[in-house]
């Protein structure tokens, strides 16, 4: 496990956005307290917790069977992007698909636009090559859009799309300075570190075999039992969900030969494809909430 404690805010946030999104997008405080209960979260810290969401505009209060909170609607596009970085993060870029370019200038009396844009940039994984100027692969330009457009800074950004780098120094080299890799690789060795022996142990074991009938003859695959794959699943996948941001992709050969958001990427993709499922299924045990009925069409 990692030896940083995720905080209570932020794996409320992955609750809501893996499975409370699936079921509804209602949960009542009594379920969320026993759901964070098996993350070693008391009820005081969750109800702090779902405080500060409601006042930053996360979460809205709505009762129920019970009291119990809702995503705002204004927030669901920043759960769908999140869908799309963290589950579906694609391989490195190539050189050829060129750059997006953000240049933006902010009056003095308006500097704190100025440090949302450096920092809303920089978490999208834009790296910064000269003040006021910063650039990414150009496929993060419609994420870029949307996020500008969503916090109204779009009148203070000029975006421009570029098919090659044209200058004088090293590329490689300048791209070392524009983004700070060394950081982007601690974080990525530190969710190795912290996983890698929790899917080790996931594989060697064979998880624990649900409980269920055994028709004649059938083998049947060994499952993770719901209530532990829940306990790591979300503290992993709340470490997990900033590296896609972090990392924004760049082509592999601008990176380090041993770039090691390889290793990390396998680790994150075997927990997910072992933990993901049982862990709704907790969800769903304990809150009695059920996915959408999928209907099948009619045939005309």
């Amino acid at each position: 496990m990692s030896e940083s404690t995720p905080r209570p805010s932020s794996l409320i946030h992955t609750v809501y956005g893996e499975f409370v999104r699936r079921l509804g997008g209602w949960i009542s405080i009594a379920d969320l307290i026993a759901l964070m209960a098996e993350l070693d979260v008391d009820g005081p810290a969750v109800r702090s917790a779902t405080s500060r969401l409601k006042k930053a505009g996360t979460l809205l209060q709505e009762r129920r069977a019970g009291t119990g909170y809702r995503l705002a609607p204004a927030v669901e596009p920043v759960f769908e992007e999140g869908d799309r970085r963290i589950f579906h993060s694609l391989e490195p870029a190539g050189l050829a698909d060129g750059w997006v370019v953000a240049v933006f200038s902010v009056p003095e009396s308006e500097r704190a636009h100025r440090h949302q844009l450096r920092s809303r940039l920089s978490w999208l994984g834009f790296g910064n090559a000269a003040p006021g100027v910063w650039l990414a692969p150009a496929r993060l330009l419609p994420d870029a859009r949307r996020l500008l457009e969503r916090l109204g800074l779009s009148a203070y950004v000029h975006l421009f799309l570029s098919a090659e780098y044209a200058g004088f120094a090293d590329l490689r080299t300048a791209v070392a300075s524009w983004w700070d890799l060394p950081a982007i690789e601690a974080q990525y060795a530190a969710f190795t570190d912290a996983w890698r022996p929790v899917a080790e142990q996931l594989r060697d074991s064979g998880g624990h075999v649900e409980d269920r009938r055994q028709e004649p003859g059938e083998r049947l695959p060994p499952r993770t039992d719901p209530a532990e794959a829940f306990r790591a699943y979300v503290p992993m996948l709340t470490q997990w969900r900033r590296l896609p941001y972090l990392d924004p992709g760049l082509p592999a050969q601008l990176l380090p030969a041993d770039w090691n958001a390889v290793p990390a990427r396998a680790v994150f993709t075997e927990l997910h494809g072992l933990l993901a499922e049982p862990s709704l299924r907790y969800v769903e045990k304990v809150t009695g909430l059920s996915r959408p009925q999928e209907h099948p069409q009619e045939s005309s």
